[in-house]
């Protein structure tokens, strides 16, 4: 996509765009390692998960003999950063500034190189209604919808406002906001009753709502992954919640069932499989995501969201299809680094 082109200068994500700081105090045994620095924490609500996934991912790199400092996105970040000189830096943080565009251009503006989507891309994924908009376009299927900002209920009022979306929509709806992940703010509405309510826990986590007709089926997470050879899908990842598959069914061990690979015949995995690449090329993403979906009973695959940072947490749903794929998860983290350090 030209988007995508638009953003490819040669100064983002190339080693030698420009001189670097020479690193201080280097140890000489690790003089030839390669070092990393992984962005984790940051002050959104998905604090707490980035923390996890950056400490998962620099677990799993040092074992490989790599050299890595996790650091917060706060006001040290340029400075720490300027005198680290990273090979690479991989941006592990969830939500607004971590996938919305911004911290990419940043680490543009310092001519890092960096593993995941350029800054167009993610303002692309990052909002769920321009990724959808862009995906329909396109002809991929994703469930009706709407997106309303919280201004627009208060100029037009809710209730007339609330009435337009059900004729339009029909029950069961899911109401999410319009960004984020990590499932913040998402509820199903079964009842007319439950809708301003849902309205409420959204507009909690942004000032955006996106109103979708909810699509039933066996609920589908598929990574895709892009080492420089063209995007290629991992083992599909089935997810089984008694109940919502909400922010603690996701993080906490033991409320979510997960069937890694998925139990899908031929047929139905390469459905799956085809609408994460086609998500990942049309969107114009980079090295790794993660598309999540609704395989109906008719076979059709639906797209939902999609993750240009996804969790990396011991229940997040990349490394459980990396893990189900061929290599080690320290392999294919290793391998991620190098595919950024050639961009």
């Amino acid at each position: 996509m030209s988007e995508h082109t638009d953003d490819a200068t040669p100064t983002e994500g190339t080693p030698d765009a420009a001189p670097r700081a020479e690193r201080p105090d280097v140890d000489p045994a690790a003089s030839d390692r390669l070092t990393v620095a992984i962005l984790a924490g940051g002050l959104s609500h998905e604090r707490d998960v980035s923390l996890r996934s950056g400490r998962r991912v620099a677990a799993a790199l040092r074992d490989k003999g790599v050299h890595v400092e996790v650091l917060d996105v706060d006001a040290a970040l340029l400075p720490t950063l300027k005198t680290l000189a990273p090979d690479v830096v991989w941006p592990l943080l969830h939500g607004s500034t971590g996938e919305d565009g911004s911290l990419q251009d940043l680490l543009a503006l310092l001519r890092l190189p960096y593993v995941g989507t350029l800054a167009a891309g993610c303002r692309l994924a990052s909002r769920k209604p321009v990724a959808k908009s862009v995906l329909r376009a396109a002809g991929l299927p994703t469930p009706d919808y709407v997106a309303l900002p919280q201004s627009l209920f208060r100029e037009v009022g809710a209730r007339a406002v609330l009435a337009a979306v059900e004729a339009r929509l029909e029950l069961p709806l899911v109401v999410k906001p319009a960004s984020g992940g990590s499932a913040l703010g998402v509820t199903m509405v079964t009842s007319q009753e439950q809708l301003p309510e849902a309205m409420v826990a959204c507009f909690a986590y942004g000032d955006e709502a996106l109103i979708e007709r909810a699509v039933t089926g066996t609920e589908v997470a598929v990574s895709v992954v892009d080492l420089g050879d063209g995007p290629r899908a991992l083992p599909p990842v089935e997810v089984v919640t008694d109940g919502a598959y909400d922010y603690d069914a996701r993080y906490n061990a033991g409320r979510s069932q997960y069937f890694v690979p998925a139990r899908l015949d031929e047929e139905q995995t390469r459905a799956v499989c085809d609408l994460a690449v086609a998500v990942h090329r049309t969107l114009g993403l980079r090295h790794l995501s993660r598309t999540d979906m609704i395989l109906d009973e008719d076979g059709t695959a639906w797209f939902l969201d999609v993750n240009v940072a996804p969790g990396m947490t011991e229940t997040s749903l990349f490394p459980q299809a990396a893990q189900a794929d061929a290599g080690t998860l320290e392999d294919l983290y290793l391998a991620i680094v190098e595919a950024a350090r050639r961009s």
